[in-house]
């Protein structure tokens, strides 16, 4: 258990100091090209829903996702819990405990974030504000790493999308959305040989 918290820790230390790093020196739609290069970008946008920048609208679908991450996240703990307990493989344990400390990262933005910081729309955030853009169980997550891959135009044959515009990849996402999915991807991957039997037939 002390390296799955060691783990946990180091995720969501990397995620809020990044997250806070951006929020306190990037203005709301601001972009940088790391090394210069058009594929890989820091571009501060904050969002209202899920992982990877997906939308939920207004405040009750918000209050509603947040609570929802909270039990959530209660269930993942257990999980993790459980697999300590019982002696699972190492490699479900580091995969459970990527999986909640990104949901952790997540929610504290959409706990804590509306009542300490304010809104960096003209200017830079600025933490433990007196003029904070929210309330408390109503902020909003934090994302900046964009790669678009590639931009252009669809072959004008393809159907329902010819001829429309098309960027490859085009989700902004932050360290906790990084966690979730290499979580979530090791899980599959080895599925067969780190899950119980009847979790892994439930899968199939």
């Amino acid at each position: 258990m002390k390296k799955a918290l060691i783990i946990i820790f180091v995720v969501l230390l990397i995620d809020q100091i990044s997250k806070i790093y951006i929020k306190t020196h990037f203005v709301l739609y601001e972009s940088y090209l790391v090394n210069g290069w058009n594929w890989f970008q820091v571009y501060f946008v904050q969002n209202n829903g899920m992982a990877w920048g997906t939308e939920i609208g207004g405040r009750t679908g918000k209050l509603l996702l947040t609570v929802f991450r909270l039990f959530a996240v209660v269930g993942i703990f257990y999980w993790l819990w459980l697999s300590v307990k019982e002696k699972r493989s190492q490699i479900l344990i580091f995969s459970i405990s990527l999986i909640f400390a990104g949901a952790m990262g997540n929610i504290i933005d959409s706990v804590f974030y509306g009542i300490i910081f304010d809104d960096p729309m003209h200017s830079v955030a600025t933490l433990f504000t007196d003029k904070p853009y929210g309330t408390l169980f109503h902020g909003k997550v934090v994302d900046m790493f964009y790669f678009p891959l590639w931009r252009g135009k669809l072959p004008e044959g393809l159907p329902f999308f010819g001829g429309d515009n098309f960027t490859f990849f085009n989700a902004i996402f932050n360290v906790a959305d990084s966690a979730i999915t290499v979580g979530v991807a090791i899980l599959l991957l080895f599925n067969k040989t780190i899950l119980p039997k009847a979790a892994t037939e439930n899968l199939e």
